[in-house]
């Protein structure tokens, strides 16, 4: 089976299992202790990307361009959308 075979099947899966039960298909809720978490270490982070693009220069620019770029996909794949 190839891989593509393999993805439509899967989604037909998927598919079904979502039409018998719509709690299969439903987003994911974080919860308020959760957001404040990652709120806080996500702001942590952005201050150390902020620090490493001063004392870093362009390396450190580089990697904070990398990190968001990864935290986009992250979100994005979350919320299934890639």
């Amino acid at each position: 089976m190839s891989t593509k075979d393999t993805r439509r099947e899967f989604d037909r899966i998927i598919g079904r299992l979502a039409a018998e039960d719509p709690k299969f298909a439903a987003p994911r809720p974080l919860s308020r202790q959760m957001l404040v978490a990652l709120a806080v270490v996500g702001g942590l982070v952005w201050a150390g990307l902020s620090v490493l693009m001063v004392v870093w220069g362009a390396a450190g620019v580089v990697l904070t361009c990398a990190v968001v770029v990864a935290f986009v996909l992250a979100v994005l794949r979350w919320n299934r959308r890639i």
